[in-house]
């Protein structure tokens, strides 16, 4: 007698009776824990939080130093006098544009033409006296030292004549370059003695723009950088720096920079104020929406990312704010930023995340 007939009787006849005499405490059964999965389920969804995430990507932004400062002539001179006299030309006003070698002060001469014909006098007699020592020395009738002392007092004679010539040279006090005198030279009848003032010369084309960077900007500052500046006036020009100070002022740790900008016309005048906006190389930065920055416990600026399925914050700081979003630097490269919902979540907050696009810096499509 086969056994497996048997048992698939059996259990045919269990499976039957199963269905038609116990149906409807199955059907409650396989009920209650269909319900108690859904509910399972409806639980794990109440523990994580609806958000809208953008995908950015860094992009690299021109980023300039912005400082303020004010406008300097690129050459002053206050012209002084070399020896003393009475001023005898007649002044040039304040304003005067003059070019270099013109006459701003000339001095009464006085006995100087007599001390130069005495000079010249004398430098006549002692050559004389040189030839004559030479020629006797030569015949053996003067001693070799005889003649070296005429020589020396030629070469005497030879130097007050260069001196009564320079101290003539000095009467006349001329521009030493191209430029615009900032007051009156001296008044005719003035007495002028060595180191006096006759004159102020300042040269106003090229001018430069003087401002001062924070020792935290100023590795990021080339000789050579381009400088775009607006003045008070609203006027905007262009130029390139042209020194960095290698030492900071000591109190206030800053450093010294100056930029030519041409001024054929003179027009930019000194001591204007002007905002300055230095090229720098550019930096890795992300275009956000500004509604995407929030704060953590700690007061820090940031953004919430979703990581993993899993909310964290990120510091950024704030480099720059435009129309179309505001570009923030401390992210990594690539990150996922929450754009809804930001504010209702915490670290490590489980998230319900929707991909969205149209946001700035965004490069998702829209997916679910």
């Amino acid at each position: 007698m086969k056994i497996v007939p048997i048992v698939n009787a059996v259990l045919v006849s269990a499976a039957l009776y199963a269905l038609v005499f116990e149906r409807d405490r199955l059907m409650s059964f396989a009920g209650q824990d269909r319900t108690e999965a859904e509910a399972t389920q409806q639980a794990e969804a109440a523990k994580t939080v609806p958000v809208q995430v953008i995908h950015s990507v860094a992009a690299s932004v021109d980023q300039g130093v912005l400082t303020r400062g004010q406008t300097e002539a690129a050459r002053r001179v206050e012209v002084r006098a070399e020896t003393t006299g009475t001023v005898i030309s007649d002044p040039l006003r304040r304003g005067a544009e003059v070019q270099t070698g013109d006459v701003l002060c000339r001095l009464d001469p006085g006995t100087r033409a007599a001390s130069l014909k005495e000079a010249e006098a004398k430098l006549a007699e002692a050559r004389l006296a040189a030839t004559a020592a030479e020629k006797l020395q030569q015949g053996g009738y003067r001693s070799e030292t005889a003649a070296a002392g005429a020589q020396a007092s030629l070469q005497a004679a030879q130097a007050g004549v260069e001196a009564a010539r320079r101290e003539i040279e000095r009467l006349t006090i001329t521009a030493p370059f191209a430029g615009i005198l900032e007051e009156d030279s001296a008044e005719l009848g003035a007495l002028l003695s060595a180191g006096g003032l006759c004159a102020t010369v300042t040269a106003l084309d090229p001018i430069k723009l003087v401002g001062y960077v924070a020792e935290t900007e100023i590795d990021r500052i080339e000789p050579g950088a381009m400088v775009g500046a607006r003045l008070a006036t609203g006027r905007e020009v262009t130029g390139r720096i042209s020194y960095l100070s290698r030492s900071a002022d000591t109190a206030t740790r800053t450093f010294r920079i100056e930029a030519e900008v041409a001024n054929p016309d003179r027009s930019i005048r000194e001591g204007q104020t002007v905002e300055m906006i230095i090229s720098a190389p550019g930096t890795q930065a992300h275009l956000l929406p500004a509604s995407v920055l929030t704060l953590d416990d700690s007061g820090r600026l940031g953004v919430r990312l979703a990581v993993d399925g899993v909310a964290r914050f990120a510091p950024a700081q704030l480099l720059r704010d435009t129309r179309e979003g505001v570009w923030v630097t401390g992210l990594p490269e690539a990150a996922d930023v929450i754009v809804v919902g930001q504010d209702y979540v915490t670290d490590g907050a489980a998230l319900a995340v929707t991909m969205v696009e149209g946001a700035p810096g965004s490069t998702a499509g829209a997916t679910q």
